[in-house]
């Protein structure tokens, strides 16, 4: 993948504007998605005499639902705007490294080789594999980068992530091909993306990963800035390119790995949104990464009410539905010409 260096904007907004404007939105998309879907509940409905049932699908069902997608927008999304700066690339996501791949292959295998998620276990430990796979690929690609020199670390990275994706995809071809017809629909489904697996106790598990690799992520703006300089000219102006690739790497693994872990593979979420925002408010990642993570949220919320609403009370995997809306954007950017900022 070729390289290029992000200018640094000579005017910047004041980073409160936007991400109290993206904040505004994620309330309305969360206060919209609380009440729809195939069965609307209101204020009124929870406070009724027969707000039993209304309660327990509001409180079981749909706030760990919409909390997984508010997490998992945020993970992606600011993901996708790290790997951007870190490669000097705008059309970088989080999946470059293979993490994603390696996740997706963790819990093929669990589907297939150990049981799937037809009972309480199996669903924790599909989630636990998605996890772990990951994990190990993300201390893998790290290990294989900090074997090359600082010059040619980033593209070793890349290759790695090209490595990995491609033997993990093989991986899962082999999987599918064993596995049954129960298992194939299973992992079908799996693979296009969805959050109507939200339970309380992953979510809860997730609500105490994310800040950390959200955490993580942020506190490498500075950082990210100063690399759009060039690697040698960030070097000089004292900033450590393999601590801020360590640290990136391993806060991005966490995110994406248990967003996958626990939704499957949602496409575009961390492609375009950093994208979007970046034609918008420029390359600064003070503003950009807290503006990403908003995004984020903001994107995946409303498209899960919308997957879930649309053909109620069938609903559609929400990963078709980001990628319907991802696709033909970046073919309009094509037609225009306007492939990156």
């Amino acid at each position: 993948m070729k390289t290029s260096t992000l200018p640094l904007h000579r005017w910047q907004p004041h980073p409160l504007g936007p991400c109290q404007l993206l904040l505004g939105a994620l309330l309305v998309a969360l206060v919209w998605s609380l009440s729809s879907g195939s069965l609307g509940i209101s204020l009124p409905m929870l406070r009724g005499e027969s707000s039993q049932n209304a309660w327990q699908v509001w409180w079981q069902l749909r706030v760990p639902r919409v909390m997984l997608g508010l997490c998992v927008g945020m993970l992606l999304s600011g993901s996708g705007a790290a790997m951007q700066g870190l490669f000097r690339n705008p059309l970088a996501d989080p999946t470059l490294l293979g993490m994603a791949s390696g996740a997706g292959l963790a819990v093929a295998l669990w589907i297939v080789l150990i049981g799937g998620s037809s009972s309480a276990f199996g669903l924790y430990g599909q989630f636990l594999a998605g996890f772990s796979g990951a994990f190990v690929v993300g201390l893998l690609v790290f290990f294989i980068g900090a074997r090359g020199q600082s010059a040619s670390s980033l593209f070793t990275l890349l290759l790695a992530g090209l490595a990995i994706n491609t033997l993990a995809g093989a991986g899962g071809g082999v999987l599918a091909f064993v596995a049954s017809d129960e298992q194939l629909r299973q992992l079908s489904l799996w693979g296009m993306g969805s959050l109507a697996n939200a339970l309380w106790p992953p979510v809860i598990g997730l609500l105490i990963c994310a800040p950390l690799a959200l955490w993580g992520l942020y506190r490498s703006r500075h950082e990210l800035d100063l690399l759009q300089l060039g690697e040698l000219t960030a070097h000089g102006a004292g900033l450590d390119a393999p601590r801020l690739r360590r640290r990136v790497v391993l806060a991005t693994a966490l995110g994406v790995g248990i967003s996958v872990a626990l939704a499957g593979i949602i496409g575009f979420i961390g492609l375009l949104v950093p994208h979007c925002l970046r034609l918008w408010l420029g390359p600064s990642h003070r503003l950009l990464l807290p503006a990403s993570m908003l995004g984020g949220a903001v994107l995946l919320v409303l498209a899960d009410t919308l997957a879930r609403s649309l053909a109620a009370p069938a609903e559609l995997p929400v990963g078709l539905l980001t990628s319907l809306i991802g696709g033909p954007y970046f073919l309009w950017l094509l037609m225009r010409g306007r492939p990156s900022c």
